[in-house]
C-alpha cells in the first residue's frame, strides 16, 4: 500500500512557488500546542515540539497495537507548522518584535481517520509510554484559515521580510488586504528540519490570510 504523503498530495497547500499566489485552504484539523516564547531558547517550545511528534507517530503506530482505527491509512507524518502573533499586536512579519514576547500555535496535520475519540486514545496511549510528558497540553482543533497568499521562502527566519515584502505587492495589485488578526494569524509550515539544515537552504510555507477591499466596503 502506498503511503499518504500530504505534501505531494496537496502541492497547492505545500509547494508553491517563490512568486506569491492565491488560495482557499479548507478546514484542515490539527493536533496543537499553544505556547509562548522565542522558539530559538524556549524549552516550551522544544516541548512543544516532543508532543507534536509523539503524538502524531502514537497514531501512525497504531498499526503494530491491538487498536484498530476505523478507515486507518498509511501515511507519511506531515510537517511542522506554526501560527504567530506578538504580545503588543498581531504578527505580520515586517515588524520586528522581541521573540521572548512571541505566542504561538505549533501544530501538525493529522490524517483524515482521527476524529476527537482517536485523539483522546492517543493522548492516553502517550501518556502512558511517556510519562514525563504533559500531554494535557495537546488540543485537538479545526482551522478553516480560507482565502490566503503564500509563496515557498527559501532561506533564513530572519530574511523572511524580503518574501512578506512580495507579498503585500501582490496583495495591493489583486485588489486584496492582509487580514491579520485575533482570528487569522501569520502561518509558517516548515518542510526543512532547521535542527539539521543549513541557514540558507531552509524551505518554508510563508501565508497570510486576506480578504477583496470590495467586500471592506460591504461591511
Amino acid at each position: 500500500m502506498n503511503k499518504v504523503d500530504y505534501k505531494k498530495v496537496y502541492k497547492d497547500i505545500y509547494q508553491p512557488k517563490t512568486k506569491p499566489e492565491l488560495i482557499t485552504v479548507p478546514p484542515i484539523q490539527y493536533v496543537v500546542v499553544e505556547g509562548q516564547g522565542d522558539p530559538n531558547t524556549s524549552e516550551d517550545y522544544q516541548e512543544a515540539i516532543r508532543l507534536l511528534y509523539g503524538l502524531s507517530y502514537t497514531i501512525k503506530m497504531s498499526k503494530m497495537t491491538n487498536q484498530k482505527i476505523e478507515g486507518y491509512f498509511e501515511y507519511v507524518v506531515p510537517p511542522l507548522e506554526g501560527l504567530w502573533w506578538g504580545e503588543d499586536g498581531y504578527f505580520d512579519g515586517l515588524n520586528i518584535v522581541d521573540k521572548n514576547k512571541f505566542h504561538w500555535l505549533s501544530m501538525i496535520r493529522l490524517p483524515e481517520f482521527v476524529d476527537e475519540k482517536v485523539f483522546t486514545w492517543a493522548k492516553e496511549n502517550l501518556r502512558k509510554k511517556k510519562p514525563e510528558y504533559n500531554v494535557d497540553k495537546l488540543e485537538y482543533r479545526v482551522i478553516d484559515e480560507g482565502l490566503c497568499v503564500q509563496l515557498m521562502h527559501k532561506g533564513s527566519f530572519d530574511e523572511e521580510v524580503m518574501s512578506i515584502v512580495k507579498m503585500n505587492q501582490f496583495i495591493e495589485e489583486n485588489g486584496l488586504v492582509t487580514d491579520i488578526n485575533d482570528k487569522r494569524c501569520h502561518h509558517e509550515i516548515y518542510l526543512s528540519d532547521f535542527r539539521k539544515t543549513k541557514q540558507e537552504n531552509l524551505k518554508t510555507v510563508i501565508r497570510h490570510p486576506v480578504k477583496y477591499k470590495q467586500s471592506l466596503q460591504d461591511e
